[in-house]
């Protein structure tokens, strides 16, 4: 668990991903024009399958599925 809460995923598909990512966001953020998008890509803006929600609880889930 520190592990992972340190360096993330142990799945290879997503640690690529990740990396990928950090690339794409690099080189958009490169030839990104401020005018148009005043803020800078971040590597989560490319990775597709990255889970950004936080953990909700069951009260929450259960209402949701209501």
């Amino acid at each position: 668990m520190k592990y992972r809460k340190r360096r993330g995923t142990l799945h290879l598909g997503m640690r690529v991903e990740r990396s990928v990512a950090m690339l794409a966001a690099l080189t958009a953020n490169l030839h990104r024009d401020p005018q148009k998008r005043p803020t800078p890509y971040t590597w989560k803006d490319f990775a597709l399958h990255e889970d950004e929600d936080a953990p909700i609880s069951l009260e929450e889930a259960m209402a949701s599925w209501a």
